[in-house]
């Protein structure tokens, strides 16, 4: 019995538009592993610091192909 009722909810799933896909992933893994807004505000004060780094030229930016090329050969040296 539970198995067709995860089968019907499994096809409901399917027929639902993406975006209402993700929020309901979104809150499912949110249930799982709930947010710690210690380390949130930790992660945003780091993505401002690297936003503001690139926006005022402090650092320099390499083109994701170039370090992917550069990761393949150290693997394959």
């Amino acid at each position: 019995m539970l198995a067709l009722k995860q089968e019907e909810l499994f096809n409901e799933i399917d027929i639902l538009p993406i975006d209402l896909k993700t929020k309901i992933v979104d809150k499912i893994l949110a249930s799982i592993t709930p947010s710690n807004t210690s380390i949130d505000k930790l992660w945003i004060k780091e993505v401002n610091k690297r936003k503001n780094d690139i926006e005022t030229n402090s650092v320099s930016l390499i083109d994701g192909d170039e370090v992917f090329q550069k990761i393949t050969k150290r693997l394959h040296a």
